[in-house]
C-alpha cells in the first residue's frame, strides 16, 4: 500500500521496452506506485508500454504478472503458437484478450479500466505504420474503450517476426521501436514541454547496440520483402537508438534526468520460462528498492 502521494507534474516518466526484459524493470514501476510517485506523463514504448498504462492504471501487481505470471497461460506462446501463425508472443489473446476476457473481475490480469479513466495522468505510445514508415502516437484521447487502449499496447508492442502485426482501423502496424523514438521517447516528452525526465531503461548503463550481420540482415530483408520499411528500419536502428541513449547520458549528467538502470539483465527479450523472469523481477524490485531514496530526493518531494 502506498504511504503517501506525490504528483509530480513537471517531470516526464519515460519507460523503455524491450520485451520480457520488462520483467526486471517492473520491479522500477511498482515501487514507484508504492512510493506514491505518480507523474503526471508517461510515455512507454514497446514493452514499456504495457507499463505505462499499467502504471496509470495504479496496478502493482499486474505490473508484476504482466512479465512474470502470464507466461504461465498455456495460451502465451512459444514456439507452437509461431508455427501455428499467432506468433511466439500471441499477442491478440495477452492484450485484448485477457482484458476482455477478466473485465469486471478480481483475477490479477484483469485491467482497472476505471481507475486508468479516473486517473488525470495521460499517456503517450507509439507505433510504427509499415506501409507508409509514419510513426504515430496514441494518448488517452485515442482510447475510448478498453479495447482501443490495447490494441494500442499491443501495436506498440508487435516485436518483427515475432508477432504478426496489428490492425487498427484499417492501418497496419509493428513495434513502436522502429519508429522516430527509435526506442526511447525522450523527444516526444521534449515537445511536450518537459524538461526535467525520470527514465526507465532496459539495459545495463553503458549498453550500445551493435550493427545486425549479414545474415540477420539478410533474414529480415527476406521475412519483409513486401513491407522493406520494416526491414530498413529494423537494420538501422542500432545507430539512431546509441544516439538517444548518448543524449540520455548526457542528460544525466547534466542533472535533467534520473535514470534506472539495470545492475545486470539476466533475461533476454524473448525469454519464456517463468523462474528467470521471477528471479529478474526479484532482481530488480530490490534494486529500486535501494535506490528509491535516491528518486525521492531527485524529484525534490518528501
Amino acid at each position: 500500500m502506498e504511504s503517501l502521494t506525490v504528483n509530480i507534474p513537471d517531470v516526464a516518466l519515460v519507460i523503455e521496452g524491450g520485451g520480457m526484459r520488462a520483467s526486471y524493470t517492473a520491479g522500477a514501476i511498482v515501487t514507484l506506485l508504492e512510493r506514491g510517485l505518480h507523474f503526471g506523463k508517461v510515455y512507454g514504448i514497446s514493452a514499456g508500454s504495457s507499463h505505462a498504462v499499467n502504471y496509470v492504471s495504479r496496478d502493482m501487481e499486474r505490473t508484476k504478472a504482466s512479465f512474470v505470471d502470464l507466461v504461465n497461460d498455456p495460451q502465451f506462446g512459444g514456439v507452437a503458437s509461431m508455427l501455428s501463425g499467432k506468433g511466439y508472443f500471441n499477442g491478440p489473446y495477452l492484450y485484448e484478450g485477457v482484458a476482455e476476457q477478466l473485465a469486471g473481475t478480481d483475477e490479477v490480469f484483469a485491467f482497472d479500466w476505471d481507475t486508468f479513466r479516473a486517473n488525470p495522468a495521460d499517456v503517450h505510445i507509439e507505433g510504427f505504420d509499415w506501409d507508409t514508415g509514419e510513426t504515430v502516437a496514441w494518448t488517452k484521447a485515442d482510447m475510448p474503450t478498453m479495447r482501443a487502449m490495447m490494441l494500442r499496447v499491443r501495436a506498440s508492442s508487435t516485436m518483427p517476426i515475432f508477432m504478426p502485426p496489428t490492425v487498427i482501423d484499417g492501418r497496419t502496424y509493428m513495434d513502436g521501436g522502429m519508429g522516430d523514438s527509435w526506442g526511447v521517447l525522450l523527444d516526444a516528452a521534449r515537445r511536450d514541454g518537459f524538461e526535467r525526465f525520470f527514465i526507465v531503461r532496459s539495459q545495463k548503463r553503458g549498453y550500445r547496440k551493435k550493427p545486425l550481420g549479414s545474415v540477420s540482415q539478410a533474414l529480415f530483408r527476406a521475412a519483409f520483402r513486401q513491407h522493406p520499411l520494416v526491414a530498413q528500419r529494423s537494420i538501422e536502428r542500432w545507430r539512431f537508438y546509441n544516439d538517444i541513449l548518448d543524449e540520455v547520458e548526457r542528460l544525466e549528467a547534466e542533472g535533467s534526468a534520473m535514470v534506472f538502470y539495470p545492475e545486470e539483465m539476466p533475461v533476454s527479450n524473448k525469454e519464456t520460462r517463468y523462474d528467470r523472469l521471477r528471479a529478474a523481477y526479484d532482481r530488480g524490485y530490490a534494486q529500486a528498492q535501494r535506490e528509491a531514496d535516491s528518486w525521492v530526493s531527485w524529484l525534490g518531494v518528501s
